[in-house]
């Protein structure tokens, strides 16, 4: 049974049970409702949004924006027309949901998001959130990437179109991902991070506060040339990395660096311009052991999964 207050619109007949709907929401026909929903006041709900069991949805929000009411009711079961909400997840207070989007489970929205913002240069592709994320107030996600799930971040995050991230992508406040991006698993960016459009970013990697991934090498042009970061890499604060450039496997840049030249293999790049200083391995960590700071697999294994730290531990040294 549905709690309905007198003051809300619903025009939907496809809810389940347990459903509260509070005043002054707006829940228009072609809506499927799932069961323990709870719908906050001035919440407006478009045709062809599916709520599924135990979401939760807070005032002001609105998900199904984008497509006019009529074009979103004949295509509401298409899978480019519809939103999915998915089980136990909440959208914050005056978040906005566009249409061709899809929450996976467990998710969290806070306030003042948008979410699938729409833009031509998704070319119709759809957003995908993976389960168990957490997209903190005021973070813009354009229309057209993919995140798998874990994804974290902090407030204010804009992600641009044709996105394509792995699991457990951590994205730092005030972090700007440009369209076209291609990142790995457990990728860690820190604060005010800007990564150019085209970029590929391995698995593991960690790009930390006000690190910049260059594409244009003679702006402003069409040319793009996106920077590659491979696996287990660092870029340290404040670095600068031009177009094109490829940071291979387990390298480390140093703070403020300006890198102009391919980083080979567990290397440590620093300066202005970046020059090779040595292998990674050489330097020791500052806790009075003695031992190897890098890889740093070896001895961080904050945040990562049991099983993954198992393999790590698995490699010989």
């Amino acid at each position: 049974m549905a709690t309905i207050s007198s003051f809300a619109v619903v025009q939907t007949k496809d809810i389940g049970e347990n459903v509260r709907i509070d005043e002054f929401a707006i829940v228009r026909d072609g809506v499927t409702i799932g069961q323990n929903v709870i719908i906050h006041p001035h919440v407006v709900i478009n045709p062809g949004v599916i709520l599924q069991d135990g979401v939760e949805v807070f005032p002001g929000a609105i998900i199904g924006k984008g497509l006019k009411a009529a074009e979103a009711l004949r295509g509401m079961r298409q899978l480019d027309k519809r939103i999915v909400v998915g089980k136990n997840t909440s959208v914050g207070q005056y978040a906005t949901v566009y249409y061709n989007v899809e929450i996976g489970s467990g998710t969290i929205i806070e306030g003042y998001s948008e979410i699938g913002y729409p833009t031509s240069l998704a070319d119709g592709l759809s957003l995908t959130i993976g389960k168990d994320s957490l997209i903190r107030s005021h973070s813009v996600f354009y229309a057209g990437s993919t995140f798998g799930s874990g994804l974290v971040t902090g407030h204010r995050v804009t992600v641009r179109e044709r996105t394509v991230a792995g699991e457990n992508l951590q994205i730092g406040t005030l972090c700007d991902v440009q369209g076209d991006c291609t990142i790995g698993d457990y990728v860690r960016f820190h604060s005010n991070v800007h990564v150019g459009k085209k970029s590929k970013i391995g698995n593991f990697v960690w790009l930390y506060p006000y690190v910049v991934l260059t594409n244009d090498p003679t702006p402003p042009s069409e040319n793009l040339i996106g920077v590659d970061v491979g696996d287990y890499a660092i870029v340290a604060t404040m670095s600068v990395i031009l177009p094109g450039i490829v940071i291979a496997q387990g390298s480390l840049i140093g703070a403020h660096s300006l890198v102009t030249k391919n980083v080979p293999e567990d290397m440590v790049v620093c300066g202005v311009p970046a020059r090779i200083l040595g292998a990674a391995s050489r330097l020791k960590l500052k806790d009075g052991s003695g031992k190897p700071a890098y890889p740093w697999t070896t001895h961080f294994h904050r945040g990562y999964p049991k099983e993954i730290i198992k393999q790590w531990s698995a490699i010989p040294r």
